[in-house]
């Protein structure tokens, strides 16, 4: 079993940590902390290291040293300790970590399972030590968590990093910009390696990473052009309200990191960027179905682009150098940049594009989205696939759904149902003032069952009331859940007849999302809007559907 042994971080600490057991010449895992901030690394040699962190200015204001050890331990499981407590406890919130964020990219070792399973009770030793707060279930159900710039890198995400950066330092060097498009279907981990750049650049140039004790090459390359970066002015450009406000909420507590580096893409033509980087870049909008017009007019008017101008444009005629994160199947309103127009970045000077295709988030794993992708096409799979432990189960009864999603909710967390726009929102507290004798208690009724939509629009799946409510796209694109709960809407059935889905524009109560929409142009969006919403859960997928023969149709498949 691991122990835990703390001293002062003074003068005198190397002296005192050469005198434990495993201080000299064994791979142990540290934390150096005061009551704000701490340092997290591995080495195999505490007190050697103990004593070039007391030259580190940063440094100066720590006061308290722990030393983890093990007669097991070795280099590689000291290094996946490390990059579990840097995750964790950044996400804890008792400290700020004072680490960059290099990243160690995935490895195995001889009997990982074996001590990743002994790291769960060292956290434990830490709590009773007073190093960190929350149980780590807490902490995974957390924002600051799931977005959080101390992630692992998958092999694709690490290649990423690699030759945007280097790229970057080229281009630096001959005063060019260079176009980058990350193309990922949904959970491949976009919106966490837009925040892992964010952090990177933030503080390239300002030393944080050149004391970073590292043995990867690839790591250690990254380091070495960190310099050269330094300074860049950047933005992160977020389409969506909530996701703009919960990343905001992130980015005021991580070190380095501060909510003014997110901007909304109205707020991009106020200035002129080195480098922007647009998270959920298949939201960003043109001057179509828009709620108003005269905002979006007037920053088109200001770059001389003229009524054609799209916030695609405004971010291109901004900025030096672009990095959009994209995925056409997210795309979900008429509003929304059409496909070509970032099909035709290609024909930019200097252009890169880029796939992710490690899944993240669902535990089905890409074999479930690309299962979903094709049920929701005209071009369906052959049958049913076993997704192992990803539980998907289609529901003929509303109330045992909603229910069962509120008990998962009680045990994991996270749980909410959602659904397509088959009802009108017409319980939207900006309309109780307007139409006061018009209002009524519900939204949905399915069944003589009865529930109302979002009461508010942004961070609505952290909102308190939220369990108790029926979310819409808007209100889950970007964001994770655990168990995700899928009513099918009216507007969307099975033609036994043609073997085709279709849509009933008037059973559809997105006014924005079918204004100016042909047919085939909204059958796509409402395909979208539910490959999206059936990629939201983690550990499983619940699923409701109203008409008839599109729950037959989905049975030959889930």
């Amino acid at each position: 079993m691991a122990s835990i042994e703390s001293t002062k971080f003074d003068k005198k600490a190397s002296e005192r940590v050469s005198k434990l057991e495993y201080g000299n010449k064994w791979p142990v895992v540290y934390v150096i902390n005061n009551e704000e901030e701490a340092y997290i690394g591995e080495t195999v040699d505490a007190a050697r290291r103990t004593e070039q962190h007391l030259k580190i200015e940063e440094r100066a204001i720590l006061n308290n040293i722990s030393i983890i050890s093990d007669d097991t331990f070795n280099k590689s499981v000291i290094q996946d300790l490390e990059a579990f407590l840097i995750k964790y406890m950044s996400a804890d919130g008792k400290y700020k970590l004072q680490n960059g964020n290099n990243g160690i990219s995935i490895h195995n070792y001889y009997n990982r399972d074996y001590y990743e399973k002994g790291f769960s009770e060292i956290w434990e030793q830490l709590k009773n030590s007073d190093l960190v707060v929350n149980d780590l279930d807490i902490i995974e159900n957390s924002d600051l968590f799931k977005y959080s710039p101390y992630k692992e890198l998958t092999t694709d995400q690490y290649k990423v990093v690699e030759k945007v950066l280097t790229q970057l330092v080229e281009d630096n060097q001959n005063h060019i910009g260079t176009t980058f498009l990350i193309n990922g279907c949904a959970g491949t981990g976009k919106t966490v390696l837009a925040v892992y750049l964010m952090k990177f650049l933030a503080e390239a140039g300002n030393h944080v990473l050149k004391y970073e004790e590292v043995d990867d090459p690839g790591i250690k390359f990254i380091n070495e052009i960190c310099d050269e970066l330094g300074g860049l002015k950047i933005k992160l450009v977020i389409p969506q309200q909530s996701l703009r406000k919960t990343l905001k909420s992130v980015f005021n507590n991580i070190r380095g990191l501060s909510a003014d580096m997110i901007i909304g893409p109205s707020e991009v033509p106020n200035d002129n960027y080195d480098l922007l980087i647009v998270d959920e870049a298949h939201r960003l909008r043109q001057r179509r179905a828009l709620s108003q017009y005269p905002a979006f007019d007037k920053n088109n008017k200001k770059l001389g682009l003229g009524n054609s101008g799209t916030e695609l444009d405004w971010i291109l005629t901004c900025s030096k150098a672009q990095l959009f994160f994209y995925d056409e199947f997210q795309s979900v309103k008429p509003s929304d940049v059409n496909s070509k127009d970032f099909d035709n970045l290609f024909n930019r000077d200097n252009y890169q594009k880029f796939e992710l295709i490690s899944q993240l988030r669902c535990k089905g794993g890409n074999d479930y989205i690309k299962h979903i992708k094709r049920v929701f096409s005209d071009k369906p799979p052959k049958g049913k696939l076993n997704f192992g432990n990803y539980e998907v189960r289609i529901f003929n009864d509303i109330k045992e759904m909603v229910e069962l999603i509120k008990l998962k909710d009680e045990e994991h967390g996270l749980s909410r149902v959602v659904a397509g726009y088959s009802w009108k929102w017409v319980t939207n507290p900006k309309y109780k003032k307007k139409y006061p004798d018009k209002m009524q208690e519900y939204d949905i009724e399915i069944n003589g069952n009865k529930f109302i939509w979002n009461t508010t629009d942004v961070d609505w799946v952290n909102s308190e009331n939220a369990i108790n409510e029926v979310g819409c796209i808007h209100t889950v694109q970007g964001y994770d859940l655990n168990y995700a709960g899928i009513i099918i809407g009216k507007e969307i059935d099975y033609n036994p007849i043609t073997n085709k889905i279709e849509v009933d524009k008037k059973k559809y109560f997105d006014q924005t999302g079918k204004t100016s929409t042909d047919g085939y142009e909204l059958r796509n969006y409402i395909l979208d809007i539910y490959i999206t919403l059936l990629s939201r859960g983690i550990k499983g997928t619940y699923i409701y559907v109203c008409n008839e023969n599109m729950e037959n149709y989905l049975n030959k498949y889930f």
